[in-house]
C-alpha cells in the first residue's frame, strides 16, 4: 500500500529501453511506465484487492485485523530476510524470527505493549542461542541483521495491531491508514504532474520535493478530517497528525529504497505483481503505525 511518493523518473526513452531504440508503441508503454514508476493497472488492482481484505478484517470482526497483521508480518519477514540473503549473503535465523514476530503481534491483544517488548527480549535472546549453531565466522553479522528485521518488521507492525484494541480501534486503524494512502496518492499525482527538483537522488532519484509537498497537503487535509469526524477529536490534531504521519511515511519509503540499493536488489520479493513483494508495501506502514499509535493515543485517549 505505501507506493511512489513524488516518483518522477528521470531520463531518456532509449535509458528506459536500455539505449536501444524503441517504436512508438513501445514509447508510449515506456512513458508510461516511467512516469508511473511501476505497472500501473497492475499496482492499482493489487492496491485495491489489498484494501478490501483489510476493511474486511475490521468491519466483520476487528481482531480478525491482527491475523490479517500477523500474516502480512510472516510474509514481509519471509521477504526480508531472503533479500539479506541473496544481496549480502546474511544468514537471519529465520524461524525464531518468524515465531518470535508472531508472538510480538498476538500477545499484543491480550496484553498490549508489554506482551510485545516481552516477546522481543525473548526472541532477541533465542536468536543469539540459534545462531551459535553457525560458529564464529558472521555470527555478529548475523544476530544484527535479525534483531533488525525484528525490529524492522513485526515490533513496528505491532503498533499497527495495538491500534485496533480500543472500541473505536477500528476507526483508529481507518484514520491511519487513510492517511497514508492519502500521503502516497497525493505524493504520486503531484509528482508526475509537477516534480521537477528530485528528493533524495542517490537514492530514490523519482522522488521530488514538489511530490512531498504534494503528500504534505492530502495527508493535512485527510488528518484533519478523519480525526474529527470519525474519532471526535480536534481539526487541529487532524492537522498535526497528518503533519507527522506524511515524514514518517517517506522516511520509511527512503529507507526501504537505501537497504535495496545496499543489498544490490530490485524489491524485496515478486509476490504481488505490479508492486514487487508485500514488503516493498509495508515500507511506509510500518514506520507510521508507531506515529499513529502514539499520536491517536495522545489526541484521543481510549
Amino acid at each position: 500500500m505505501a507506493g511512489p511518493v513524488g516518483e518522477l523518473e528521470h531520463g531518456s526513452l532509449e535509458e528506459v529501453a536500455g539505449g536501444v531504440p524503441v517504436t512508438s508503441a513501445a514509447a508510449e508503454g515506456a512513458q508510461k511506465a516511467s512516469r508511473a514508476g511501476r505497472n500501473l493497472p497492475a499496482a492499482i488492482g493489487v492496491g485495491v484487492t489489498l484494501g478490501a481484505v483489510v476493511l474486511l478484517s475490521l468491519f466483520l470482526v476487528r481482531h480478525v485485523f491482527i491475523g490479517v497483521v500477523a500474516l502480512a508480518v510472516a510474509v514481509s519477514t519471509w521477504e526480508l530476510a531472503g533479500a539479506l540473503k541473496r544481496g549480502a549473503g546474511i544468514a537471519v535465523p529465520l524461524w525464531p524470527v518468524l515465531l518470535g514476530g508472531q508472538a510480538m503481534v498476538w500477545l499484543a491483544w491480550p496484553f498490549g505493549r508489554a506482551g510485545v517488548f516481552a516477546a522481543f527480549a525473548v526472541t532477541a535472546l533465542v536468536c543469539l542461542l540459534w545462531r551459535l549453531r553457525g560458529g564464529v565466522d558472521g555470527y555478529l553479522r548475523d544476530t544484527s541483521a535479525a534483531l533488525f528485521a525484528l525490529a524492522y518488521v513485526p515490533l513496528f507492525a505491532s503498533f499497527a495491531a495495538m491500534l485496533v484494541l480500543p472500541d473505536d480501534g477500528i476507526y483508529r486503524v481507518v484514520c491511519f491508514l487513510i492517511l497514508v494512502v492519502s500521503s502516497d496518492t497525493g505524493g504520486y499525482i503531484a509528482g508526475v504532474l509537477f516534480g521537477r527538483h528530485p528528493m533524495a537522488p542517490v537514492i530514490s532519484p523519482k522522488k521530488s520535493w514538489e511530490g512531498f509537498a504534494g503528500s504534505m497537503v492530502a495527508g493535512i487535509v485527510a488528518g484533519a478530517l478523519t480525526v474529527a469526524l470519525l474519532l471526535d477529536g480536534q481539526w487541529w490534531q487532524g492537522v498535526l497528525f497528518g503533519m507527522a504521519l506524511v515524514p514518517t511515511a517517506t522516511l520509511g519509503d527512503l529507507v526501504e529504497s537505501v537497504i535495496k540499493r545496499d543489498l544490490g536488489v530490485k524489491d524485496m520479493g515478486t509476490l504481488l505483481p505490479g508492486h514487487g513483494g508485500l514488503m516493498d508495501r509495508m515500507d511506509s506502514l510500518l514506520p507510521s503505525a508507531v506515529v499513529s499509535w502514539l499520536l491517536l493515543g495522545l489526541f484521543v485517549p481510549a
